[in-house]
């Protein structure tokens, strides 16, 4: 009797031409389970929502914590001048935010390539663009409402430290809303926006390098002293989240080249629409 050559695992077979395609929703429950098949994603999600509240806890606390030493003026114009909103929500914050959200969207695709369980993906489904569709969507749906709980919950955490002294404020104050509604917005434009880079790179620490550089480094080395510089630093997102969280602070620096709040959404809005095409796009055009 002849030996014969060990099969290949039913996973990579190629699937029959006479298959039926995989329906969306059957991507999108797959995708699902890869996203928390992953022990670290849980936890990277866990620790990220611990660390920016702390953050701006931390600044609240610190605002209770010397209250008494600010003169009748200065306490009268804390609310007055918006202060607790920026309390609410930080900068050090957004930055902690972008920074983990884009690792976490970017380690969503890079796993899969370092593993080779993309090309197993592939070979199961040979309909790539929706395969990365499928993706795209369960991570802008998680991360949605991963940032809307955080940005709530540091909302209500903060004022009620503020609260403590009589500067705590509502949702109901005027900005309140568009605060938390911006600093919820961050988290898919950073995850989505790290699986763009992801699915170009292939690499996780290449990605995650590139995407602290591309929403966190540039604008920083952006001025807004210069106008060519000042447009440039306007298309980025956490430039506009800076505009809309900062509208609500009154008596503030006035702004050499001030712009709409209407701009400041739509540059978020539009980071989220061009991120979700990148990995559709670019996946049906390079081999796996």
């Amino acid at each position: 009797m002849t030996a014969t050559a060990p099969t290949t695992a039913a996973a990579a077979e190629p699937v029959p031409r006479d298959a039926p395609p995989a329906r969306f929703r059957d991507l999108l429950a797959a995708e699902w389970l890869k996203t928390w098949s992953l022990r670290s994603t849980p936890w990277m999600y866990v620790i990220t929502a611990l660390s920016v509240v702390a953050f701006n806890v931390g600044t609240a606390y610190d605002q209770y914590r010397y209250w008494n030493t600010y003169d009748e003026g200065s306490r009268a114009s804390f609310v007055r001048d918006g202060l607790p909103l920026i309390t609410a929500f930080t900068a050090n914050a957004a930055m902690v935010l972008l920074l983990a959200l884009a690792a976490i969207g970017a380690v969503a695709v890079t796993a899969e390539y370092g593993t080779g369980l993309i090309r197993t993906t592939f070979t199961a489904v040979p309909a790539r663009r929706s395969v990365m569709a499928a993706k795209v969507l369960v991570l802008a749906a998680v991360t949605t409402v991963f940032g809307a709980a955080v940005s709530c919950a540091s909302f209500a955490a903060t004022q009620a430290v503020l609260d403590a002294r009589g500067a705590g404020v509502s949702l109901g104050h005027p900005g309140a809303l568009q605060v938390v509604a911006a600093s919820a917005l961050l988290a898919p434009v950073a995850a989505v926006t790290g699986l763009a880079v992801g699915t170009v790179i292939r690499h996780t620490a290449g990605s995650v390098v590139a995407g602290v550089v591309l929403l966190i480094l540039v604008p920083v080395f952006l001025s807004e002293r210069r106008h060519l510089t000042a447009v440039l630093a306007h298309t980025l997102p956490f430039t506009a989240w800076q505009r809309l969280t900062e509208t609500a602070v009154r008596n503030g620096p006035p702004e050499m080249f001030p712009w709409s709040e209407t701009g400041a959404w739509t540059v978020c809005v539009l980071w989220l629409l061009a991120a979700s095409a990148v990995p559709v796009l670019v996946v049906g055009r390079r081999d796996h």
